[in-house]
């Protein structure tokens, strides 16, 4: 049977993918010049969450909280 710190780099991984396909299946209302600082509108950055956009948010905490406990884990092995 394999120890953690053999299973650890594997986990990181697959938790490194599904971080970044959560975080990039999430929908902004912001164009280009929100990245840059300007926004047409400012309600597009203040909205409230609902359903499957909410979920997804919930997940993708939860991924992240996960893969920095187990980078955590792997500094102390």
């Amino acid at each position: 049977m394999k120890t953690i710190s053999s299973l650890l780099p594997y986990i990181q991984i697959g938790l490194a993918i599904l971080m970044v396909v959560s975080i990039l299946l999430q929908q902004t209302g912001a164009q280009i010049g929100g990245a840059f600082g300007g926004s047409d509108n400012f309600s597009s950055a203040f909205h409230t969450r609902r359903g499957a956009e909410k979920t997804l948010f919930i997940v993708t905490i939860v991924i992240a909280i996960l893969f920095a406990v187990s980078a955590l884990v792997s500094l102390i092995k």
